[in-house]
């Protein structure tokens, strides 16, 4: 059995790693962190140029048919770059729209997805813990909604927005539909801005009333949110031992006492074996269905963990000057908060391993 990437795989984090290398540095970070809107439109058409919006879409509407995995490997290299931007929602309303039963909806909207010209987004969370297609409350009651849904990701920017609804179901509303009212919410990582909309009776197109595909969409996003928190935790534990190696305290090099080589070992030993559970959970989700839910909700609980402990250990092991508002370290921190709380927190996706798996 191989468990090394592709040629492919590794040309296309490859790809996208270069032109990170040259947009989002970290004054362009820090811009974009700063700026009203968190969204950069130049940053957002040259990922789309390179075909992340398109990845796993099909080729008939644009995309490059590839699989979820392939999308989580480019997930874990943003991650590792905090890039800012609608990524992660815009993803899963182009996944909703392809497993879409509306063909017609689908073929309207998918090659502006895929180009990245038409951003999507996905409303699934109602007040402050309810996430999950079973916990869903806003009525389906087409052709209208009437409702609201909170922690949008990029809602004031999206153009389509697929929303969850009562019994599983999923709709699809436009930017322009009269009674939408959007919001904005605040966020601890404004890399990833949230919204609030509201829905005064707003029209709405059945995408899919099969529970089953609110449920595969939701285990897509925890794999992209696990890869999105190796990526960070990764570049944090780089990005510290760098640091370590620089900065001089009594005359050497802080890296050369013991106290801080051991910590900084007990952030890599935390780190590198976890980056085999969210391979497997986007494996299983594309090869392995019976194993998808669980293999999913391990890897959102443990990764997500992971990275607030290393980026915690990361800012103290940078001393004082982790903790200011300058220093990128700060932007990781609150990123694996949003990793950690966006679907619910790992208890939750404990609990739910646990019960998926009858204990």
């Amino acid at each position: 059995m191989n468990f090394l990437l592709s040629d492919d795989q590794q040309e296309i984090q490859e790809a996208v790693r270069r032109y990170l290398a040259k947009t989002c540095q970290s004054v362009d970070l820090h811009r974009i962190f700063d700026s009203s809107s968190g969204h950069d439109i130049a940053l957002w058409k040259g990922l789309a140029d390179i075909g992340v919006t398109g990845l796993a879409l099909p080729e008939e509407a644009g995309g490059m048919g590839l699989e979820l995995i392939d999308l989580a490997l480019v997930a874990e290299i943003l991650g590792a770059a905090a890039t800012p931007g609608p990524f992660l929602g815009h993803s899963l309303a182009g996944l909703a729209l392809a497993w879409s039963s509306n063909k017609t909806l689908a073929r309207r909207w998918l090659p502006g997805l895929a180009s990245g010209e038409v951003i999507g987004t996905v409303a699934f969370a109602e007040g402050a813990s309810l996430w999950w297609p079973e916990e869903w409350q806003l009525p389906s009651a087409a052709p209208v909604l009437v409702g609201t849904k909170t922690r949008v990701p990029f809602a004031a920017a999206a153009d389509l927005i697929v929303v969850g609804t009562s019994g599983g179901q999923l709709y699809l509303v436009e930017r322009d539909a009269p009674g939408l009212e959007i919001s904005e919410e605040d966020s601890v990582d404004r890399t990833r801005r949230l919204g609030r909309i509201q829905f005064h009776k707003t029209p709405a197109s059945l995408l899919t009333a099969a529970p089953d595909v609110a449920e595969r969409l939701c285990n897509a996003a925890r794999v992209l949110l696990a890869a999105d928190a190796f990526g960070g935790a990764n570049c944090c534990l780089e990005r510290t031992v760098d640091y370590a190696k620089t900065r001089e305290q009594f005359g050497r090099p802080i890296g050369a006492f013991q106290g801080l080589k051991h910590q900084l070992a007990d952030l890599a030993v935390a780190i590198e074996p976890a980056r085999g559970l969210y391979w497997y959970a986007a494996h299983a989700f594309d090869r392995i269905p019976e194993q998808a839910s669980p293999a999913a909700a391990l890897a959102k609980a443990h990764l997500t963990d992971c990275y607030i402990q290393v980026s915690r250990g990361s800012v103290e092991a940078h001393g004082g000057i982790g903790y200011t508002w300058d220093c990128d370290i700060q932007i990781y921190v609150k990123r694996a908060m949003f990793d950690y709380a966006f679907l619910g927190g790992a208890p939750k996706h404990r609990a739910r391993y646990a019960d998926l798996a009858g204990w």
